[in-house]
């Protein structure tokens, strides 16, 4: 008992060294010298509203119409989420099969390759037209978009683990599941998370250019709307509430990269 007690409390300080006080304070500042700056250049050049509201008057538009955004918003990150969740699962069983059998390579490589030059706003209109108006197409949309980094970077790091390792293990009897789940896949893992990290602020992306092109729910309905009404402090309303959605889920990978691969020289280096 007395060691899962002292395992808690190194892995608590070891989280507390991870969040130091100096990786925040860059980041705020940068954020509040922006908006001083964007509340100064509005007040000195006196840019009407409907150009650019103040900081100030987009912060009380999203008070005042909190009520209307929060369910939109939660509908937005059930989309954004469940395109992420397919984009990691299908995403890492091609990365696996690509490196796993060669002619699996040749065939369906080219065709991830073929398949991001198309846009996906071109493929948007033709997921309605099958699917309806909806939850199912924003989660494709998001799922198209999404879903590449985490290959790409999951064949890499697959590939990156040094063939020594591979021989050692094979001449000890390491047997080919063994050898991925105890190297390549451990090896693989730094490159597996900045898929992620890809992936996920792509999934904001594709979700909301599913709703843009078709829907009665979420962030996206709402920012067409408010165009159409110039209601201009809504729509930075809406913008400001997608860009804090996109750094909180960025810093939830982020988390969940520090805490699961703290053995990798990459986050020892920050300590």
């Amino acid at each position: 008992m007395a060691r899962k007690t002292d395992r808690a409390e190194a892995d608590l300080a070891w989280l507390v060294r991870r969040l130091r006080i100096d990786e925040w304070i860059y980041p705020t500042a940068a954020i509040v010298a922006f908006v001083v700056l964007w509340d100064f250049s509005v007040r000195i050049f006196n840019i009407k509203t409907v150009v650019l509201p103040s900081p100030g008057q987009v912060y009380d538009s999203l008070i005042a119409d909190w009520g209307e955004l929060a369910p939109h918003l939660w509908f937005t990150i059930y989309e954004i989420l469940a395109g992420f969740a397919l984009s990691v699962v299908i995403g890492i069983a091609i990365a696996i099969a690509i490196v796993t059998w060669r002619p699996i390579e040749k065939s369906i490589y080219p065709l991830l390759v073929g398949s991001q030059v198309v846009p996906k706003i071109a493929l948007a209109p033709l997921f309605v037209i099958w699917f309806g108006f909806g939850i199912e197409p924003k989660i494709l949309i998001a799922f198209l978009i999404a879903f590449f980094p985490v290959v790409i970077s999951t064949v890499v790091g697959l590939r990156s683990v040094e063939v020594e390792k591979l021989y050692l293990a094979r001449s000890m009897g390491a047997s080919e599941i063994q050898m991925f789940f105890k190297i390549k896949l451990p090896n693989a893992m730094p490159n597996v998370f900045a898929g992620f990290k890809l992936s996920i602020t792509a999934a904001v992306i594709g979700a909301i250019v599913g709703e843009y092109i078709g829907a009665d729910r979420g962030i996206g309905r709402v920012l067409l709307e408010a165009n159409g009404d110039m209601e201009t402090e809504l729509l930075f309303a809406g913008i400001v509430l997608l860009s804090i959605t996109g750094v909180v889920l960025f810093l939830i990978i982020d988390g969940l990269e520090r805490v699961m691969i703290r053995w990798h020289v990459s986050q020892r280096l920050g300590e």
